[in-house]
């Protein structure tokens, strides 16, 4: 095998040399996981989102927002860094993870689920306002939930999420992971390997850390009828139709109704967030709003460099006023 042909199998399926089994975690990783979060669920306009919990009641509060098609065990391997000072919680978005599909979704509707959140897994018992940290299309909901809320929240860390200009938008119209404009229905797997030698990245990307992305996959799996048989096999757990009609507004005017401090934190290799893309973000947040960038990391900053992604959101919360 070539070594270009082994970047793009490990671009394209990441996961398929090892035909279901789990790849070699080191320690930390491994101890991260076996922190196990108390699972629950939170009802919110009719639908049960599933809420991720860590730490005490009555310690500073954090939430953690996944990306799109991802889900709250994107965040398994970092909540337990910061169950020990915090009260941290995480979600799956309506339409992805265990949370129930609905009829249409919106950024409004998701930016409830926020809130919602945040009041059930008790983030609001400190004394110190609650954070959030967002990735990627988690920071459009999170973004609206700050701006709406006033001081209420301790502060927001946007993490590669891109928030376009309407020209950089139009530049840059077809960058978006495929599927999103042409939904369909999704693949049922015969088996469990066969899924997770299915599992890739979106945007794509080499990814070195695949225990991570094993651990990820896994997550995003649920067992469903194979087509034409009662024989059970695997699918993805995300509603394939939410982005028919997923209302987004602009953004813009959330970061002037901010009352809380703002950071930005992005991948130095990032496909979506570059230097075009900061400059335009720092135009909107408040002078002087943070800006860290974790080296050799993509887009997925979590995946590709978990340690440094721990310590820069650790240097971040504590320089917030309490």
């Amino acid at each position: 095998m070539t070594e270009t042909t082994s970047k793009d199998l490990n671009i394209q399926a990441p996961l398929a040399p090892f035909k279901g089994e789990k790849p070699e975690a080191p320690r930390w990783f491994e101890q991260a996981v076996q922190r196990v979060p108390q699972r629950s669920f939170t009802e919110v306009e009719g639908a049960q989102i599933e809420t991720l919990t860590w730490g005490e009641v009555g310690k500073p509060g954090l939430l953690l927002l996944h990306g799109n098609r991802a889900h709250a065990d994107w965040w398994t391997f970092i909540a337990p860094f910061f169950a020990d000072d915090f009260r941290v919680a995480a979600l799956s978005w309506s339409g992805m993870g265990g949370s129930d599909w609905r009829e249409s979704y919106s950024i409004d509707l998701l930016s409830q689920e926020v809130g919602a959140v945040a009041e059930a897994a008790g983030l609001f018992e400190s004394v110190a306002k609650p954070v959030v940290a967002a990735h990627s299309f988690g920071g459009f909901p999170g973004l609206r939930y700050a701006s709406r809320s006033g001081e209420k929240v301790g502060g927001l860390v946007m993490v590669d999420s891109p928030i376009l200009s309407p020209e950089m938008r139009q530049k840059r119209r077809g960058r978006g992971p495929s599927g999103m404009l042409d939904p369909r229905p999704s693949r049922v797997y015969r088996d469990l390997p066969s899924a997770l030698a299915r599992f890739r990245f979106a945007p794509p990307q080499v990814c070195k850390n695949l225990y991570i992305a094993d651990h990820i996959a896994r997550g995003s799996l649920k067992q469903a009828p194979l087509e034409g048989s009662d024989e059970p096999g695997w699918t993805w757990r995300f509603d394939p139709y939410q982005w028919r009609d997923m209302r987004m507004e602009n953004p813009v005017p959330d970061f002037s109704a901010l009352q809380c401090p703002v950071s930005i934190m992005w991948g130095s290799h990032s496909l979506l967030f570059d230097a075009e893309v900061l400059a335009y973000i720092a135009s909107l947040a408040p002078a002087g709003s943070p800006r860290i960038e974790i080296p050799a990391a993509r887009h997925h900053l979590m995946v590709d460099q978990p340690l440094a992604f721990v310590a820069a959101l650790r240097g971040l919360l504590a320089g917030l006023p309490r």
